[in-house]
């Protein structure tokens, strides 16, 4: 017993000094998805400012493929010391688990909510060769001529992908899914005119929009967003149609409780500095920061959430 007892002192004692000289190497965060996107966007910026805080280097690794899935698995399989965690997001880490029936890992199960980073509706847009100026004119035009118009996302599972799927469904109209490795040349092939919308993360998207390239029509949000305060909810067309573009840090589920509680701590701190508040504003974003226990019931809601729209839509893994 006694053994037993010193073997449990001797794991918290060293389990308490490695949070406390945490981090003394370079820190990783995963993005699951191509550079340019939402969730890259944010490692960046949230990278950047931790490497000034904590004195250490940040690597953002791009790790796209399966809608988020091989980037997801790579976290969820990595060390559980904090060293490496994911930026994850509502297609990774939500839709992923609705969508595909047998993954290796569980969103609930294999990884530790740090917080959500920021928040973003998703915006409604098309080529301008199309002629709708609205949601109801492109249903309108859609139902005209089912199966002419494609959707492009970035990927299966994707939020983008699941988004269209919700569209159809709700409005009872008939488009067809391309997908692409990643929502830039999604967004590529939208201004070239080889698809005719998407309905993606504003933030990638919002520079089009504003120079022209592509015409919004909705937010996906029930209500109007600020950084496109003329944009209708898609919902005041299409009742119940909602959804929200989510970004945030994960760890894995074995990962000290301390070092969780740090990352929280200075990433929650970094996220209430003018100069971050400011940067992720203009890029289209709402900043977040909340405590992991919330973040961890928005998941889960989200994920109760898309297993509807993916049973009401019959979506599948391609």
């Amino acid at each position: 017993m006694k053994r037993w007892i010193t073997t449990l002192l001797a794991v918290a004692v060293a389990t308490v000094a490695s949070a406390q000289s945490f981090p003394s190497k370079p820190v990783k965060i995963i993005v699951p998805s191509t550079p340019g996107d939402g969730s890259d966007i944010l490692a960046r910026a949230i990278g950047q400012k931790l490497t000034e805080r904590w004195n250490q280097p940040f690597i953002v690794e791009n790790r796209p493929g399966a809608g988020g899935v091989v980037g997801t698995e790579s976290a969820a399989r990595s060390a559980a010391d904090g060293y490496t965690v994911i930026m994850g997001n509502a297609g990774s880490h939500a839709i992923n688990q609705a969508l595909y029936p047998k993954l290796s890992y569980d969103v609930v199960r294999d990884f530790a909510p740090i917080t959500l980073v920021a928040s973003a509706p998703n915006v409604f847009v098309v080529n301008p060769s199309v002629s709708a100026k609205t949601v109801a004119e492109f249903i309108a035009l859609a139902k005209k001529e089912p199966g002419k118009y494609s959707f492009a996302s970035g990927g299966t599972g994707s939020s983008a992908h699941l988004n269209g799927e919700m569209l159809k469904a709700f409005a009872g109209i008939e488009m067809t899914h391309v997908t692409y490795k990643g929502s830039s040349p999604a967004v590529a092939d939208l201004i070239g005119g080889q698809v005719q919308l998407m309905i993606g993360n504003l933030p990638p998207i919002l520079p089009h929009i504003k120079s022209g390239k592509v015409r919004a029509l909705g937010v996906s949000t029930a209500t109007r967003f600020a950084a496109t305060p003329d944009l209708p909810p898609v919902a005041d067309t299409v009742p119940g149609y909602e959804s929200l573009a989510w970004f945030g840090l994960f760890a894995p589920a074995a990962t000290p409780k301390e070092i969780v509680a740090k990352w929280h701590a200075d990433v929650v701190a970094v996220l209430a500095t003018p100069e971050i508040r400011e940067r992720v504003a203009q890029l289209g974003f709402e900043v977040v920061g909340n405590t992991p226990e919330a973040y961890a019931t928005l998941v889960k809601n989200d994920i109760a959430k898309w297993q509807r729209v993916v049973k009401a839509s019959g979506a599948k893994a391609e």
